[in-house]
């Protein structure tokens, strides 16, 4: 029971951390880049948006993609859930599970917004069949890498005006986070051939 506490504790804090630092965001600051907060000078600030999508505002393009994304979100986070489980059970590797339990932490942090703020925060998208499973993402944390007008010689982007601006938050650090440790400690090694 200690092991499964223990795991089960770094997904708690994860949810609770992404949630009170979105729930800060929506209560103080404005919207938007005019309302940004830097944090270490012009490079790492806080600038409240929204995401009505998945990763990288991907769209699925059609009226229920939303839907159909959070559902993928919550059944993920249910697998997910019941691998950790079954990798405590088995003594997998310690940081095999911790990877998955940042995945999961994320994965609910950003599945939470999906489900309940189109209803609670009232940020579905306007044109949204429904607010249930409809809220958008917030987002946060900002790396102001670089924005500038492309020089007309760039192919595709060239004289287009350029945003370098990721911004992401605690979930998406998570997630990341621990597919990292998942797939850089525990990737297969090539055995040598004979």
């Amino acid at each position: 029971m200690q092991r499964f506490i223990k795991y089960f504790s770094i997904v708690l804090f994860i949810v609770l951390a992404d949630q009170a630092s979105k729930l800060w965001v929506y209560n103080h600051m404005e919207m938007g880049t005019d309302g940004h907060i830097n944090l270490l000078g012009n490079i790492f600030k806080l600038t409240y948006t929204l995401n009505p999508g998945m990763a990288f505002s991907i769209h699925l393009g059609f009226k229920y993609g939303k839907l159909l994304i959070t559902t993928f979100r919550v059944l993920a986070s249910l697998y997910i859930f019941w691998h950790i489980i079954q990798s405590i059970r088995r003594h997998a590797p310690v940081a095999w599970i911790c990877g998955w339990a940042l995945v999961l932490g994320g994965a609910i942090g950003n599945s939470i917004d999906s489900m309940f703020y189109g209803v609670y925060l009232n940020n579905a998208p306007t044109d949204a069949p429904m607010k249930w499973f409809y809220g958008q993402v917030i987002d946060m944390l900002h790396i102001d890498l670089w924005s500038g007008a492309m020089p007309s010689w760039v192919p595709i982007w060239g004289g287009y005006y350029i945003y370098c601006l990721p911004i992401f938050n605690i979930a998406d650090v998570a997630v990341s986070a621990g597919l990292v440790v998942i797939l850089c400690l525990f990737h297969p090694t090539p055995h040598p051939k004979p």
